[in-house]
C-alpha cells in the first residue's frame, strides 16, 4: 500500500489549501452576515456564488465524481486529501466546489444508473452548479436504518408511476434550487426478497401531490450548506414510468452503491473537522491564561491536544487504506474497511470536537466559533448513512463467520 500523494493530487492540494486560505475561511463570517439579511433563511448568500465562480476558474470542481467524462477523474486515494481539506470548513467549501452532499451521491446514481435522458436532464445541470437536488429515503414511521422497512408505495398506473408516502430528514429538499427528488420506495411491496422490494425513481420538486411540510432541524441548527433537511409529503404524486432509475427492484443495489462513497467521503471531511478543531485548540490554549499560566501549560491541556493528533494520524491512515482498497478491490472488497471506518471516524471526531468546546469554555457553544456547528454535523454523522449499531453488527458477524 502505497499512500503518497501522486503528482495530480500535490497539485490540487495546493491549489485547493490557497482557494481555502484566500477565499473560503474569510467567506465564513460574510455568509452568515448575509445569511441574516435574506428573505428567505434558504437562500444563497451572494458569497457562496462567488466562491462557486472562483472554484469554477481555478478548475476545483467536480473533484469527487471518478467518472472522467462528467467530474475530474481523481481515484478515491486522490481526492481522500481534497475531501479533507474541503472538511475544514464543510458549510462552505463543499458547496464551493460542487462537492457537497446530497449533490454528489445523486450525481453519482444518475452516473452510474441513469440513462441517456435522464443524465441529460438531470445529471448536466446539477454538474454545472445551476440546480440542487435531494435523496429521499428515510421515514418517520419505521426503523430507515433497516432499508427493508421502507413503506413509501411506488405502484404503477399505466405509463405513471404513483409514489405515496411520507419522508423526513430529506436533505437538499430546503434549498429553492432544488429541482428532483431522487426517491426511494417499494414497487414490489410482497415479494419474496426482501432486497428487490424497493425501486427509486426522479420526481421533480413542482410534481402535483409533492409537499414540503416543514424543515427539520439539527441539534437546533437549520443546516442550510445542505439545503436543509426536510419532511416532505407524497400524496399520489405522478411522474412517468421513464421516471425509474434503473430497474424495477434495483433501488436497494442503487442505495448500497451510492452509499459507499458517500460513507468515506463523510469521513474524509471529518478528519479535515478535527484538524481544525486541533487548530483552534492550539490557538485558544496559547491566548488565554488561567490561574497564573496560559491554557498551553496545563496538564490535561497537553493531553487534550496529544491525544487528538494521535487519533487523527490513526483515522487517516484507515481511511486512506479504505480508499486505496476500494480503487484496487473495488467497494464490495473494501466493505469491512468502510464499515470500520463509518464506525470509528465520527465517534472519534465527536470526542475531539467536544474537547475543543471545553477548552473555549462559553466561547465554544456560541455562533463566534465553529465548533458547536462541527460537533452537530460530526455527532449526525453516527447516525446519517447507518447508525453505529448497524456497522458494528454486520462488522461483527463477517469477523464471527471465520469462526463458525
Amino acid at each position: 500500500m502505497d499512500f503518497a500523494f501522486d503528482a495530480r493530487t500535490e497539485e490540487l492540494r495546493a491549489k485547493l489549501l490557497a482557494f481555502m486560505d484566500e477565499y473560503v475561511y474569510p467567506a465564513e463570517a460574510v455568509a452568515e452576515e448575509q445569511r441574516s439579511l435574506l428573505a428567505s433563511p434558504w437562500d444563497t448568500p451572494a458569497v457562496v456564488e462567488e466562491l462557486k465562480a472562483e472554484a469554477r476558474r481555478q478548475g476545483l470542481w467536480n473533484l469527487f465524481l471518478p467518472d472522467s467524462e462528467y467530474g475530474a477523474g481523481l481515484t478515491n486515494l486522490q481526492y481522500a486529501p481534497l475531501a479533507e481539506i474541503m472538511g475544514r470548513s464543510p458549510h462552505l467549501a463543499p458547496t464551493a466546489t460542487n462537492c457537497a452532499a446530497p449533490d454528489t451521491g445523486n450525481m453519482e446514481v444518475l452516473t452510474q444508473f441513469g440513462d441517456e435522458q435522464q443524465r441529460k436532464q438531470w445529471l448536466e445541470p446539477l454538474l454545472a452548479g445551476e440546480i440542487r437536488s435531494a435523496f429521499a429515503m428515510t421515514e418517520p414511521d419505521v426503523a430507515s436504518s433497516d432499508a427493508t422497512n421502507i413503506t413509501t408505495h411506488i405502484e404503477r398506473d399505466g405509463d405513471e408511476y404513483v409514489i405515496t408516502g411520507r419522508k423526513w430528514y430529506i436533505s437538499g429538499a430546503m434549498h429553492p434550487d432544488c429541482k428532483i427528488h431522487i426517491v426511494m420506495g417499494k414497487t414490489d411491496p410482497d415479494g419474496e426478497d426482501v432486497r428487490r422490494q424497493q425501486s427509486m425513481v426522479l420526481v421533480p420538486r413542482d410534481t402535483p401531490g409533492v409537499t414540503i411540510k416543514r424543515a427539520m432541524q439539527v441539534f437546533g441548527y437549520e443546516d442550510h450548506s445542505h439545503g436543509g433537511h426536510a419532511e416532505v409529503i407524497f400524496d399520489h404524486a405522478r411522474v412517468p414510468v421513464s421516471n425509474l432509475i434503473g430497474e424495477e427492484g434495483g433501488g436497494f443495489a442503487i442505495a448500497q452503491a451510492r452509499l459507499g462513497p458517500g460513507r468515506i467521503h463523510h469521513c474524509m471531511r471529518l478528519i479535515g473537522m478535527a484538524e481544525r478543531a486541533i487548530e483552534l485548540m492550539c490557538r485558544r490554549a496559547v491566548s488565554r491564561n488561567a490561574f497564573g499560566k496560559s491554557l498551553a501549560q496545563q496538564g490535561v491541556v497537553h493531553n487534550w491536544i496529544a491525544d487528538a493528533r494521535v487519533t487523527v494520524e490513526q483515522l487517516r491512515l484507515l481511511v486512506l487504506k479504505t480508499a486505496w482498497l476500494m480503487d484496487t478491490v473495488g467497494n464490495r472488497g473494501a466493505h469491512t474497511e468502510i464499515q470500520a471506518i463509518k464506525i470509528a471516524t465520527p465517534r472519534a471526531v465527536v470526542d475531539i470536537l467536544d474537547r475543543a468546546i471545553q477548552l473555549h469554555g462559553a466561547g465554544g457553544v456560541s455562533q463566534d466559533f465553529p465548533l458547536a456547528e462541527l460537533y452537530a454535523g460530526a455527532r449526525t454523522l453516527m447516525i446519517a448513512d447507518g447508525p453505529d449499531e448497524v456497522h458494528q453488527r454486520s462488522l461483527a458477524r463477517r469477523e464471527l463467520k471465520r469462526y463458525l
